[in-house]
């Protein structure tokens, strides 16, 4: 009889998994053999389609319900996946909305601000919160040279004005300051964050201003004259997932086809 243990498969959690970048990344993170949980808000029909591409990439699925940007559902999602799979070695925070109605600067309400900054900002950060306390009470049974991670999903908006949505970038700046205070606090205890900025990527979110995006990449805003792909962010999760940035955390990845390069 072989004394070689089995190897012990490793679960993440990716919120907004149901349809565009989410679930690229968990048919990726599926790809590799991993526990996947999907958390969804409304459409439990998405969920499962995405969950049906998790298992015929190879890995195994389950789907949660849930709102991150509501306390108690952050809470139900972590102790589901808890429950179900008993560790959590990756966190992708990746829900978010965009304003319902996009409003000039002086005229964004209050409601909106609350809406958008609650979903993309608030919610990923006390469900990073909530992980990074597991990860720590259960560092000691991750496996050797194992990383676990936290990786926010941003925006080229951190940077980038828009002002008839600027609730959407005081978010998104947000979780840039968000990925380097939990990167510093989690360094001592071997947990990695990063934040991945996507530029314009071809989801629902973005076909609602297709004409617009189309024009910039003819013009050559972006220096790679392509729409950029869910598919694109999810090569890079994987890469972390897979543990090839072993001395890096906190930095801000720019999947944006060169669009955050300054040029003359």
């Amino acid at each position: 009889m072989s004394d070689t243990k089995p190897a012990i498969t490793r679960t993440a959690i990716v919120t907004g998994a149901s349809r565009g970048i989410g679930r690229a990344i968990a048919v990726e993170l599926g790809s590799l053999g991993l526990n996947v949980a999907i958390n969804f808000n409304s459409s439990v029909d998405a969920a499962n389609e995405a969950a049906a591409l998790v298992t015929q990439a190879g890995g195994n699925a389950m789907t949660i319900q849930g709102d991150v940007g509501n306390s108690n559902d952050r809470k139900r999602i972590v102790e589901s996946v808890e429950n179900k799979w008993g560790r959590i070695d990756l966190l992708i925070n990746n829900a978010g909305v965009a304003p319902k109605t996009r409003l000039d600067l002086l005229e964004t309400t209050e409601e909106s601000f609350d809406y958008v900054v609650g979903t993309n900002l608030k919610g990923p950060f006390f469900l990073s919160q909530l992980v990074a306390n597991h990860m720590v009470r259960r560092i000691s049974e991750y496996p050797a040279g194992h990383i676990p991670a936290i990786v926010n999903v941003g925006s080229i908006s951190a940077f980038t004005v828009s002002v008839n949505r600027g609730e959407y970038c005081v978010a998104k700046a947000g979780i840039g300051m968000m990925t380097q205070l939990f990167a510093a606090r989690l360094a001592e205890h071997g947990v990695h964050v990063y934040e991945i900025r996507p530029g314009v990527i071809a989801t629902d979110m973005t076909s609602k201003v297709k004409g617009k995006y189309d024009k910039m990449v003819e013009d050559g805003v972006f220096p790679l004259r392509r729409w950029g792909q869910p598919e694109d962010i999810a090569k890079v999760v994987r890469s972390i997932a897979q543990g090839l940035l072993p001395y890096c955390t906190g930095q801000a990845i720019n999947v944006d086809g060169g669009f955050h390069m300054l040029r003359l």
